[in-house]
């Protein structure tokens, strides 16, 4: 008897991350609420079809890059250099190096797998927040 692993297609696993990439634009102008709102649909829908495929672990490394973008989104929104001091203060940073991360000139994207972001807008955070998450999700579905 031969049992086979149901898999989802490499084309539909990279379709999945450019709509991913786009729902997470930092340039396309939505608020938190729409952009949570946005995501969970999708998020829904696309662990729904492929609910019965074995891609743990493929989940697992998406999410790691989705946290990310995240992130990334998330400095974005901050915009000017004082909200973003004031939120890592908030957020439990202290003071000085709050201020230093604030006046940084490096891009968004590389500030977001920065160890002060990602200790600081943490996974349980951003779970608390609202934001849905693929592999959890998925693992909801299964069981």
């Amino acid at each position: 008897m031969c049992i086979s692993r149901l898999r989802a297609h490499p084309t539909s696993i990279r379709k999945m991350k450019q709509r991913l990439k786009q729902l997470t634009s930092r340039n396309n102008g939505w608020g938190e609420d729409q952009r949570k709102e946005t995501l969970n649909h999708y998020v829904r829908g696309w662990m729904n079809y492929f609910k019965m495929a074995d891609i743990k672990s493929l989940l697992r490394n998406i999410d790691r890059w989705y946290r990310r973008r995240l992130r990334m989104c998330i400095w974005k929104q901050w915009k000017r250099i004082r909200t973003k001091e004031k939120m890592l203060i908030k957020l439990g940073l202290n003071k000085w190096k709050a201020w230093e991360y604030a006046n940084t000139r490096r891009s968004h994207w590389h500030i977001a797998n920065s160890f002060i972001l990602t200790r600081t807008i943490t996974t349980h955070r951003l779970r608390k927040a609202g934001y849905p998450f693929l592999l959890d999700y998925y693992l909801k579905v299964r069981t």
